[in-house]
């Protein structure tokens, strides 16, 4: 399947994101911005030069020691709206890579989604997304062998009604990762927030 144009891909993830953690849909909170920001330069990766890219290898699974989160990687697609899909709401619950972005350690932005909470099941694999902090670390394990070592560089968390699609999926000249779940507060018609996590190549091995 040929990836969606960047702007199709913008509009979709929007779609996605307005969708609830646990599996249930949501309707756009107000337009208002919610929220908090954390930045900071990107950690160094001690040679003082920026690690070269990857080639393409699909990630199989997701490391960030700081908090706790050791998951295989589900891969998704587009749903039959044309929306990117979300990882099914299950009691072993596991993130997903968008498989119509880069891989981890190519060039642009990979994106990566998970639950906060799994519905009757409780706590999902990114409950704790917002707590990271500029300079930890993510790892992204790949097929081939290669890990690939990420530093955080910023997290926000925003209102769904003003999810910055072109910010999050829009072009980039480096290697980066995004990961997404939703935040603040919750109501009957769930989650009003998303926290994205945004970070930068600064490693590479095997």
């Amino acid at each position: 399947m040929t990836p969606p144009s960047r702007r199709a891909f913008a509009a979709a993830a929007l779609a996605t994101l307005l969708a609830g953690c646990g599996g249930r849909t949501e309707r756009p909170a107000a337009p208002a911005a919610r929220g908090s920001e954390r930045g900071g330069a990107p950690a160094s990766t001690g040679t003082g030069a920026a690690p070269r890219p990857l080639a393409r290898s699909v990630p199989v699974r997701l490391l960030i020691p700081a908090i706790d989160v050791d998951t295989p990687l589900l891969h998704l697609g587009l749903a039959a709206d044309r929306s990117v899909q979300v990882p099914p709401v299950s009691a072993h619950d596991r993130a997903g890579w968008y498989r119509h972005s880069p891989t981890p350690g190519q060039v642009g932005p990979s994106v990566i989604l998970g639950h906060v909470t799994v519905g009757a099941y409780g706590d999902g694999v990114f409950r704790h997304l917002g707590r990271l902090r500029p300079g930890e670390t993510i790892t992204a394990r790949l097929e081939n062998g290669t890990r690939a070592e990420f530093a955080v560089t910023r997290v926000r968390t925003v209102a769904k009604a003003d999810f910055p699609a072109d910010e999050v999926y829009g072009d980039v000249n480096r290697p980066e990762m995004r990961l997404i779940t939703c935040g603040g507060p919750h109501t009957g018609d769930g989650y009003q927030d998303n926290v994205i996590v945004f970070a930068a190549l600064s490693g590479t091995g095997s």
